[in-house]
């Protein structure tokens, strides 16, 4: 049994790695002739005889070969177009020898036996013990890093017979590397021996490589006679170990990308690679979505999951240190052949986040809505749980929550303001980048006229420069937006289940594809836009009507052409686009793409500079929430960084929870904002001064360049036979700029 030391592990390894010899069926395995035939008929009711291998290779002082595939299978994968040839047929009619014949590589190996078929299972074997980590064989032997040192082309006695080359041909710890690879190729399961495998090529590549150097440094000095002999033997060992130098070029391929998936569970695949995997349930009395957490540790370091169940939990934290060792993800987008396009390759980037980098957005705004919602237990319930994270460049450490919010209801139509003072949409995710807006502003005043040219360094944006009049975000800062679940309309509606993502979309072409919805007031779901009632007036929303919002997939879908800042900032700021959208459950790579930009990436034209199509990367978080089955809140709640107070906004009404119908406005309202605005104008060098507008739709109508995208936007989805956008009452927006005591 020989031992392969990595990383510090002892690894046991075959010594033999060879075809299991196939089974006499013409007579019997000792030769004799008097023994009874196979094809007689066996006595009846008389158990059938089993076949025994056959032994004459042991006898003759050969190496067996042990392994369930039949020699003359292993032969044809380990070389193409094999040809067999009768050489001859001696002894008596009733017990014949056949010899036959097979051609590799350029030499000629023979097998007898007491059929064809026999003797073409012993070709194959002499073939592959020719060149397959046999104790005697010399190829494995010039293999061995401890041979090679060692071997003198000067010697006429180790070229004789071309035999040894050595006399310590027993020593079987000199080949463990060549029967590893071997071991590994001729497994059924290579996938499961990649990570060994790879580990032991350079190796192999270094001995070959060594062997042809001292080749080439030594026949100098030599005489023709031992020159010819060395220069054979080098011929023989490149073209015979030709096809590991593919295997390893293929497999140095794929480490490379780093993109491993395997078919085998978390758990299992981890307890294969490592030997130290150790498992610890760390609390069972979490929420409903992810009651438990279990800690895996593993080579000294610890790695977290989350779940409804242990198991879950487990499976969990087994993904997340695959992930980070070695790179193995269990993310949809590499389980399955998806339709969705990589991004030029002139930026090398990619459509997926990396698996541990999602993991760290997703885990940051778990643990902050659980650190804010400490003392208000009464508000944590929740269903959807979305947040934005800000990081600088592709670094962990410098993350930053902006804000964490919850909510799944709309505004009642019998709530509807004139004045701008209720929220109308309370989904988490588009409450979440109304904070982000706040957070601008919050950046922006750091360059007013009456902060310090410090305040200014702090800020995530740059003044405007080369004649432009507009602020723009600093090149490395990075916005990823989190959502517990997919978001609700056309990238939720087709994707039920994760595992259908192995198939792909089998319907990308069916009309409903890519459909614009709308949310449906006091409910949850969503329906296409070409079966609602079209246009939406004031009047007839207070007679019953229901309100119609458009959903989260169409706004996302929105956000990734006019950008993240709304109709206001972009007077002030270039767009904002994300870096990338991380799902916490129901990720189906087609769906989620053809929602939040695939659909419309071909229709978009025209669009003023410096708008574009934006396509973020998307990534499934490895503690994936399971789907909650309570009865959804019809609170929301929102925390912005430098205001730590948790604002609770009654959904229905769309104001702050504690209030009457009219007496509170929640901080991201219209209305707050056109406050907001009008105030950083007058503050803000170098834009453009100009009254504000009294009138909220008058003012977001002067941002030219943004109304122009807008518009290209709403014709790219009409151009696809996607729907028409669908607006609210235009009464919503005409209203006016109230003092701070009118509201």
């Amino acid at each position: 049994m020989e031992q392969i030391h990595q990383n510090g592990q002892t690894i046991p390894m075959k010594s033999q790695i060879a075809p299991l010899m196939p089974p006499q069926t013409n007579g019997k395995s000792d030769g004799g002739g008097s023994g009874k035939r196979k094809n007689d008929k066996p006595h009846i009711g008389s158990s059938p005889k089993r076949n025994r291998p056959n032994n004459n290779s042991k006898q003759n002082g050969d190496t067996p070969v042990n392994t369930t595939k039949n020699t003359v299978a292993l032969l044809n994968e380990l070389r193409k177009n094999v040809v067999y040839e009768v050489e001859s047929q001696n002894g008596p009619v009733h017990a014949p020898v056949f010899t036959m014949s097979v051609v590799v590589d350029g030499t000629k190996y023979y097998g007898k036996g007491r059929s064809k078929k026999i003797a073409r299972a012993e070709a194959a074997a002499a073939a592959l013990r020719d060149f397959v980590q046999f104790k005697d064989s010399t190829a494995t032997l010039a293999l061995s890093a401890s041979d090679l040192k060692n071997v003198d082309f000067t010697s006429d006695e180790q070229l004789e017979n071309g035999t040894n080359l050595q006399n310590n041909t027993s020593n079987t710890s000199s080949n463990s590397s060549c029967s590893t690879i071997i071991a590994t190729i001729g497994s059924n399961n290579s996938d499961a021996n990649n990570s060994l495998t790879l580990s032991l090529q350079p190796e192999l590549i270094e001995n070959v490589q060594r062997s042809l150097a001292l080749h080439s440094s030594k026949t100098k000095t030599l005489n023709n006679g031992t020159q010819n002999g060395a220069e054979l033997w080098v011929q023989r060992l490149e073209s015979k170990y030709q096809f590991f130098f593919e295997i390893t070029k293929s497999l140095a391929a794929q480490a490379e990308q780093g993109k491993n998936v395997c078919e085998k569970g978390p758990v299992m695949l981890l307890h294969e690679i490592f030997n130290d995997v150790q498992f610890e349930c760390l609390a069972s009395d979490g929420p409903q979505h992810s009651k438990f957490k279990v800690q895996a540790t593993v080579t000294n370091k610890k790695f977290e999951g989350t779940g409804p169940s242990k198991k879950a939990a487990k499976n969990a934290a087994a993904k997340a240190a695959l992930a980070a060792l070695c790179n193995i993800s269990y993310s949809p987008l590499q389980q399955t052949a998806i339709a969705v396009p990589k991004q030029s390759s002139e930026d090398g980037k990619d459509v997926e986040l990396p698996q541990t980098f999602a993991d760290v957005i997703g885990k940051l705004v778990l643990d902050k809505f659980s650190e804010i919602m400490k003392g208000k237990e009464q508000y944590a319930r929740r269903k959807v749980l979305a947040g934005i994270v800000m990081t600088r460049e592709s670094d962990t450490s410098s993350a930053q929550v902006i804000c964490a919010t919850t909510g799944t209801k709309c505004v009642s139509g019998e709530y509807m303001s004139v004045s701008g003072t209720v929220v109308n949409d309370c989904h988490a995710e588009i409450v979440a980048r109304r904070c982000l807006m706040e957070f601008f502003y919050q950046q922006l005043r750091l360059h007013s006229i009456d902060n310090t040219v410090d305040s200014a360094k702090q800020s995530i944006f740059l003044k405007p420069e080369n004649g432009s009049t507009k602020y723009r975000l600093r090149p490395e800062i990075q916005f990823h937006l989190y959502i517990n679940t997919a978001p609700c309309g056309d990238a939720r509606v087709f994707s039920p289940h994760e595992a259908d993502t192995i198939n792909g979309d089998k319907h990308p072409n069916r009309k409903a594809r890519g459909q614009l919805r709308t949310k449906v007031e006091s409910g949850e779901g969503t329906i296409p836009v070409k079966s609602s009632d079209g246009i939406q007036t004031w009047d007839g929303v207070l007679q019953g009507a229901r309100l119609l919002t458009m959903s989260c997939s169409d706004k996302i879908a929105r956000w990734n052409v006019l950008g993240l800042q709304g109709s206001l900032l972009s007077s002030i700021i270039e767009p904002v686009y994300l870096t990338s959208i991380v799902l916490g459950s129901l990720l189906h790579p087609d769906h989620m793409y053809r929602a939040i930009c695939g659909r419309i990436e071909n229709a978009v034209q025209g669009l003023p500079p410096p708008y574009k199509m934006n396509k973020p990367k998307l990534a499934l978080v490895t503690s994936s929430e399971a789907r909650s089955q309570l009865k959804p809140p019809n609170f929301s709640v929102n925390w912005i960084i430098g205001n730590e107070e948790v604002e609770v906004v009654n959904a229905f009404t769309g104001r702050p929870e504690g209030g009457t119908s009219t007496s509170k406005t929640s901080r991201l309202t219209k209305q707050m904002f056109f406050q907001r605005y009008a105030s950083l104008i007058k503050i803000l060098p170098q834009v453009e001064k100009h009254e504000v507008n009294d009138d909220y739709s008058d003012t977001k109508a002067a941002v030219k360049d943004y109304q122009m995208a807008k518009k290209e936007l709403f014709a790219a989805f009409q151009r696809e036979d996607f729907g028409t956008w669908l607006k609210k009452p235009m009464e919503q927006d005409q209203f006016v700029l109230l003092d701070c005591n009118d509201k």
